[in-house]
This record gives C-alpha cells, structure tokens and sequence, in this order.
C-alpha cells in the first residue's frame, strides 16, 4: 500500500464557506494513486469540513443561517477568550466535524456530481488553517 500525505495552508475569508474540492482534486492526482481513499483532517477547533451542494449558492446561505439560529453569538457562554464569536465557533465545529473521508476511483475523488468540500469558517475574521491530506491506495 501508498501512502501520500500533504499539508495545505489555507486563508479563509471570514465566516463563510470556502470550496475546496479542486486543491483536494490536485493533491490526489499529484500522489499517483489510483485506487484508495482520501482522509481528509482540518487542525482546529472553530472551523468545519463539510461537503456540500456546490451547485445553487443558497444551500449554504440557508445552512449558515440556520446555524447562527441554532447557535447564536448572543448567547450567555462563559468562555469568550477571542470575542463574542469564539464559543459558538467551537460549538459549530462540535456539532459538524473536522474530518472526511473520500474514496478515489481511476486516479479521481468518487464525489457525487452535486458535492463540493468546503471548509466552513465559522470565526467572524480570516484564519490561516492547515488542511492535512493523507491518500492510501
């Protein structure tokens, strides 16, 4: 068995989601490998992995805004070292998560034709995160 790994230094725009999938689809295609899976795991605790529709934009507005409804910034939270937006990014990413995982067909990520990978930023500011890629096959 391979096995290939990468990090990958993203800048993140803020709370929003930043579509990832091409940066994943070349890190495979640079490993080799043909046939295995690809692990996906993001280093931080106020910032998700999802995959998601990629196609109509207003999927991930309606996702974000039911989030802030679900966990609003408002709240009474006793931990707010970084500001008011701190605890519910940790809880965001609680209820989300930080990991995926993808099989990898012919050298390609087996991605349904709708879904893109997305790193949810759920800080009020840009963040520099690390992104780490590890392909088997």
């Amino acid at each position: 068995m391979t096995h290939y790994q990468k990090l990958l230094r993203i800048t993140t725009n803020g709370k929003s989601f930043l579509n990832i999938t091409s940066k994943i689809a070349a890190t495979v295609a640079e490993s080799g490998i043909e046939t295995g899976l690809c692990t996906l795991f993001l280093r931080h605790t106020s910032a998700s992995l999802v995959i998601q529709e990629n196609a109509d934009p207003d999927v991930l507005v309606d996702l974000a805004n039911f989030m802030a409804k679900l966990v609003p910034e408002s709240g009474q939270y006793i931990h707010n070292a970084e500001g008011a937006d701190d605890m519910p990014a940790h809880i965001r990413t609680a209820l989300t998560h930080t990991s995926e995982h993808i099989p990898i067909n012919r050298g390609h990520l087996v991605l349904g034709t709708w879904q893109g990978i997305y790193i949810w930023e759920h800080r009020q500011r840009s963040h520099a995160r690390e992104l780490v890629i590890h392909i088997s096959g």
